[in-house]
């Protein structure tokens, strides 16, 4: 039996067409607010159907909570300029319109002006605009806009489409392949050694694995989706067991909110059919705007069932010279020297400048996709 959804039921706002006239009043969406669109109307962000509306905004940003006590830990907003917020009414909808196509409605029931500082000050610890989320959220439109959204048409896809799951259609795949056990790895990164050390230390005890990077947007020095996306199939096809394994696109955006962004994917994972997350070190974070492992304290601020997805938390791991294997600082007792670790911004110097990448570090297949990436 898999893990009911947060909320307890799905949310399904897709349609394949709509009422509308071409006269109504347009918001033009950005990038993120389009995959937003698409994670609420397709049942990843359950319980919500909504562009957020204040008393829900509120609760979040404060508490971590919904106006219904539910737990949810990032807002979810629709931001608009001061000029398209005075031509806005309450209980009137609104088309959603991303490069002059169509992409869903909203059926508005609050138009709001945050405080932005404290949103940031909250949700990312800080209102450093090196910061990328803090950056976005202070970059984006003035005013806030909630309410009910319907989806119409799919937004552009980055990668197959075929990866692009739906919750209900992972649920069903997780049934049919007689899964209750699974466990969820969110990345945004090529995977290295060290994640597939956690990933199948994990599956050990699994039924199955929902491999399930994020494709929308990120930062802009993050390595392209197509190109993460041939890593992952290439080191599936080569290091993993076919059949214990599914990889699937999210469409979701990057928040680099750390801890909390580290219970908002846990929640997102649980409405595709996860029991279990593995949560490392520094999940979600950026630069060193976070402790290594405060994305796994913050699940000390929830009682055991309020997520409902287990965390599974691991310690920072690497390859040791002097073991010869994968380890953790659990399992192994020399010291840093004989420890091969680096950084995501020496591993983009090491491609860019051609510098050899251990195999102990990297699959050799990963580090050609990545090298040719670089190369152009």
């Amino acid at each position: 039996m898999l893990l009911l959804p947060h909320g307890g039921s799905l949310i399904n706002r897709q349609f394949s067409n709509f009422d509308y006239n071409e006269n109504q009043i347009k918001i033009e969406l950005d990038p993120i607010s389009l995959s937003d669109l698409e994670c609420l109307s397709n049942g990843a962000f359950s319980p919500l159907d909504s562009f957020m509306n204040k008393a829900d905004y509120e609760g979040v940003v404060h508490n971590m909570r919904l106006s219904s006590g539910l737990p949810w830990s990032v807002p979810i907003t629709l931001p608009v300029t001061d000029e398209k917020a005075r031509q806005l009414i309450k209980h009137q909808e609104a088309l959603l319109i991303y490069e002059n196509k169509i992409y869903g409605k909203i059926e508005i029931t609050d138009i709001y002006k945050p405080d932005k500082l404290i949103e940031v000050r909250k949700v990312y610890r800080t209102v450093d605009q090196t910061h990328p989320g803090v950056q976005n959220v202070m970059n984006r439109g003035s005013w806030y806009v909630g309410g009910r959204v319907t989806l119409v048409n799919k937004p552009p896809r980055k990668v197959g489409s075929p990866y692009y799951l739906d919750p209900q259609e992972t649920r069903e795949q997780f049934t049919k392949s007689g899964w209750e056990k699974i466990v969820g790895f969110q990345t945004r990164n090529p995977i290295h050694r060290a994640h597939e050390y956690l990933q199948k230390t994990a599956l050990e005890q699994m039924d199955g694995l929902l491999l399930h990077p994020l494709v929308g947007e990120t930062k802009q020095d993050d390595i392209p989706a197509e190109v993460r996306m041939e890593s992952y199939e290439t080191l599936l096809q080569h290091y993993y067991p076919k059949n214990r394994v599914l990889l699937s696109a999210f469409p979701g955006s990057m928040r680099y909110a750390g801890p909390r962004e580290a219970i908002f994917h846990s929640i997102i994972r649980k409405n595709y059919g996860c029991s279990h997350i593995i949560i490392g070190r520094d999940h979600a974070g950026v630069g060193g705007f976070y402790g290594p492992y405060d994305a796994q304290h913050i699940f000390a601020e929830f009682e055991k069932d309020e997520i409902g997805i287990t965390p599974i938390f691991f310690e920072n791991s690497f390859y040791c010279t002097k073991c010869g294997t994968m380890a953790t600082i659990k399992t192994c007792p020399h010291d840093e020297k004989d420890r091969l670790t680096f950084s995501g911004t020496r591993v983009r110097e090491m491609l860019k400048n051609n510098e050899p990448i251990p195999t102990d570090f990297s699959r050799s297949e990963v580090i050609s996709i990545l090298r040719d990436y670089y190369a152009k």
